[in-house]
């Protein structure tokens, strides 16, 4: 499990999501297992332990 350490950093991964960076430059969330979209942030940046697609890694979605 993910967590938040307050420094900045996280520790561990986000499991079953994805990261892309949309046209308008902000990052946005997808659901490996259903591709619904989530959340858009909206501070610079990717979102921090979430991996960028393509990803490559082969996932069962489940």
């Amino acid at each position: 499990m993910a967590t938040n350490t307050g420094s900045g950093f996280r520790r561990g991964a986000v499991t079953g999501r994805t990261q892309f960076q949309r046209d308008d430059g902000n990052w946005q969330k997808r659901d490996e297992r259903n591709g619904q979209f989530m959340e858009v942030k909206q501070s610079d940046g990717p979102f921090k332990g979430v991996a960028k697609e393509p990803d490559g890694r082969d996932t069962s979605n489940s």
